[in-house]
Parts: structure tokens; sequence; C-alpha cells
């Protein structure tokens, strides 16, 4: 997965739910708590994240009121994500670079084949899907088409996660909607919007009870799978049996065709592979982070190469370090299936937990940290979020300022971040400590939410 910055330019500084328990012969579900009256207070529990207030909806409940309102917030912010786009001077400038990478590689599936000896392509073969589709609007040119596909994902994710929860708006649409523009314009210059958008129509889709949903859930992430790996974690919390036979299945059979497909028709199909393997430590990974730190205090003599698409530091022990990343992401891996294993309770949330969870714990051990991760995490914490039964309430909230400091480090202070300042250095640390504490915590309320402890009767 590349992070493909440019490199700095020294000139340019309805109605009220009803309150009923859910059916007793529903796998997973809990007794609800009797209703209390209006005039009764909310009860309030030892943390304020998990109180009545923080989970009722934000909205009046007044007829469509809370979707109007939505779709207003929505436009109003996208129409500023995009007048960023146009412009694209703010701090570093250039991040629509990146649709013209994408415009290149489209020149090359127009000869039939992948990238061949590009070090910057490291992605799987069905993001050549992606990078193709503004081919289905030729009356405008590619970085008008990738925009407005790109618009159109974002709009899609939006009305999925509204219309998860038809009887109230949750927190999770507006997690998503203003969540987003956190990032700036760079999520509507990056194809992972599209590749959110698979992840998330899975993980709602495996949230129901339908046996074509399961298996719909399951085709969409291993499409994902095929664009850019991570939506495979979609399945992670996957309720053991049936509904994992269906979803997996699916996942597997989906993911093995279009690679079949998409190796049949364009060659160097799996060439990213020699890409990934040669990545390095990016700068604004963990890693990267205690590599600052230590050469900012004088005991580390590394330094600073653009290479495969991003900055990477070079020097001792660098070598080292990424070993042991990878080591860490094989651990957090037998965690997940030590997890799954353990698992006594499930309840409608813990598929969305689950993959948050999975997918921070992938994030933080990565040598990878590209800004455009935090699309992705925001789209699951989202999804968590159209459920009351989500444990993950807290690690959504810690997102939104790693959003923030994530667009302070690229593109506004990454001058400072790639230089090593002060001020870049103390971006990241508070950034990468966010996610840290993020994964760490999610990671500890799934465990305890569902395999610390006796089964539910």
């Amino acid at each position: 997965m590349t992070n493909h910055h440019p490199q700095p330019d020294p000139l340019r500084s309805p109605p009220p739910p009803t309150s009923e328990p859910p059916a007793p012969d529903r796998p997973g579900s809990e007794v609800s708590a009797p209703s209390r009256s209006g005039s009764e207070p909310p009860t309030l529990t030892g943390s304020p994240f998990d109180s009545d207030t923080f989970t009722s909806a934000t909205f009046v409940r007044v007829g469509n009121g809370p979707y109007l309102a939505l779709a207003v917030v929505w436009l109003l912010t996208r129409a500023g994500m995009l007048l960023l786009l146009v412009r694209d001077n703010l701090g570093i400038g250039g991040v629509a670079r990146e649709v013209d990478l994408y415009q290149y590689w489209y020149g090359k599936f127009a000869e039939g084949t992948f990238p061949p000896g590009d070090v910057t392509w490291q992605y799987p073969p069905g993001a050549g899907l992606v990078i193709m589709s503004p081919g289905v609007l030729p009356w405008l040119t590619y970085f008008q088409a990738f925009v407005a596909l790109t618009v159109l994902a974002d709009a899609v994710v939006t009305l999925a996660l509204a219309r998860a929860d038809s009887a109230r708006l949750t927190h999770g649409a507006l997690i998503w909607v203003l969540g987003l523009p956190l990032l700036l314009h760079l999520p509507f210059a990056r194809y992972d919007v599209q590749t959110t958008a698979l992840a998330v129509l899975a993980l709602l889709a495996l949230g129901t009870r339908a046996t074509a949903a399961h298996r719909l859930g399951g085709a969409l992430a291993g499409i994902g799978a095929m664009v850019k790996v991570w939506p495979a974690l979609a399945l992670i919390g996957t309720p053991r049996g049936r509904t994992t036979r269906e979803a997996w299945t699916a996942a597997a059979v989906t993911a093995l065709a279009l690679l079949a497909t998409l190796a049949l028709f364009f060659s160097d199909a799996l060439g990213f592979l020699r890409q990934q393997g040669s990545r390095g430590i990016q700068i604004e990974s963990l890693w990267g982070t205690a590599l600052a730190a230590a050469r900012a205090s004088g005991i580390w003599p590394g330094r600073i190469e653009f290479r495969y698409g991003a900055y990477e530091y070079v020097g001792p022990y660098v070598s080292s370090l990424g070993h042991l990343a990878l080591m860490l992401t094989v651990i957090a891996f037998g965690w997940l299936l030590l997890w799954r294993l353990q698992a006594r309770r499930w309840t409608d949330a813990t598929p969305f937990d689950a993959a948050l969870a999975a997918v921070l714990l992938f994030t933080v051990t990565s040598r990878v940290i590209s800004p455009q991760y935090m699309i992705w995490l925001l789209g699951l914490a989202a999804v968590c979020m159209t459920s009351r039964a989500t444990v993950m309430r807290p690690v959504a909230l810690l997102l939104l300022p790693a959003a923030a400091l994530s667009s302070l480090a690229y593109p506004v202070l990454y001058d400072e971040v790639v230089t090593g300042t002060t001020t870049g250095l103390a971006v990241m640390v508070l950034r990468n400590a966010l996610l840290l504490a993020a994964a760490l915590l999610a990671a500890r309320r799934l465990w305890t939410s569902t395999a610390g402890g006796p089964p539910d009767a």
C-alpha cells in the first residue's frame, strides 16, 4: 500500500423508536432494561461513553428532519472538501497528484497489463478495477470522473449508514459525515473511499438475518480484499456456524474468480507482491515516529529518502525494526484467531466491533500508515456506531482527533514532518499515540465483551 506524497516544494512554504426486547431465540440477544418514564433521568454508568445520553440520537426525531439535516451537513462539508481539492494549495499542496498517477496506470491497463516494474504499484489486482472505473464517464476528464465516482461512493456510504437504523438516526452516519472532512480534501483524491464503501456495505449486509445477505456481504468483502486486502478483516467477527460458512465461502469464491478473470485479461497481475516486500519504515508509521524521536535526540544517525512513493527512513536498525513490525502483525493476527476461539457471547455489533479492532491492530503494527488509512477506520467506526450494542464508542471518539492530526501531518505541516522539526514530531507523536491507544482499547473491549467471562445463558 503506497502513500504517494509529492516531494516538498521549497518555494511553497422519523418517529421515536419503540422499546421492545429482542426475540428470545435470537443468537446473542440480550434482555432490554425496563423502559423509564420521560421524567426519570437517564441512568449514568461509570463512563460517559456508556451513558444513555450519549447513545441517544442527537437530532430531534420529528418526521424526516434528522435525514434532511444529515443531507444538508453532507452537502456543505463535501462542497468545502471539493473546493479545497480544486485549489489544492494547502500546506505542501499537490494532494491531487495521486490521481495523475492513477491516470498513468489507467494507460497501462488500456495496454492490457498491470504497471510492469513500477515500484509505486503495490496494490492487489482488484485495485485495477477502481483505477479503470473513470472510463465509464468518457465525457469527463479522468480527474473529474475519478472525483465524481469517489463522491458517489461517499454518498452511498452515508445512505447505507443512515438506513442501518430506520427508526432513528444513530451516531454512525454522523461519525462518517463529520469525520471524513477532518481529513480535508485528501479522501477525494484517493481510492480508499471506494474500498471503505465495500467494507461498510459488507458489514451492514452481514448484520442482517438473511442468508442471501450473508453471501452478499462475503462477496463484497472478497472484492474488497482484491482491491486493498484489509476489507477481508470485515469477516473476522462473523458468528460461528452457518453465517461464517456462507460469508467466508462467498468471499473466497468471489476473490478467486476476480483474480482469475484479471489474470486472464491482464499480464503481471501479481507484480505488486514484489514491491510490497521491499517497503521500509515510512515516516508516518509508529515505527517511523520512534526513529524520528531517536534521530531528534541524536542517538540514531539515519536519514530520510523518497522511495516506493513515500518518505522512508534509511539507516542502522531499520531492517530489524521492519522485521519486528512484521512479527507484531503476525502476533496480532494470532490474537484475533485466539479471540474467535475464546469468544462466548455474540451481539449484533460483534462483527462490527471485531472488524474495527482488527484493522486498528494491523494499522498500528504496519510499517506504513498513510493518512488515507484513517478513511478505513472512520468508516468502520461509523458502522459500529449504528448499533446500540457496540462497545467501540470511546474508540470511535479517539479516531476523530486522530483524523484531524493526520490532516495536520499531511498536507498542512508535511514539510515539518519530513524535516523532523519539533512541531512535526509533536503532531506525529500525538496522532500515533491516539491510534495506539485506540487499538489497545478496541482489543481490550472486544475481548472483555465477548470472551472475558462465562457464556450467556
